[in-house]
């Protein structure tokens, strides 16, 4: 039996300046809501909390230089 029926969750690659972009929407809708504190909001909340949790991209880090060769011919 297949599992056709299960699919790959999708990612979201954001840069920094997009995810605070988001995660200032989101929260400036929960704030300026009429009811802040309705269920509808709970999701927003949840996505919010995972948003800030989400760890710091790390900046890719630069590879040592290559071992230079030994100038001795080894035999």
């Amino acid at each position: 039996m297949s599992p056709d029926y299960i699919r790959p969750v999708p990612t979201i690659n954001l840069t920094a300046d997009e995810l605070a972009a988001v995660t200032a929407t989101i929260r400036r809708a929960i704030e300026e809501d009429r009811f802040p504190h309705a269920p509808r909001l709970d999701p927003l909340r949840a996505a919010l909390g995972k948003f800030e949790a989400a760890p710091e991209p790390t900046p890719l880090q630069k590879a040592p230089p290559p071992a230079k060769a030994d100038k001795r011919a080894r035999r």
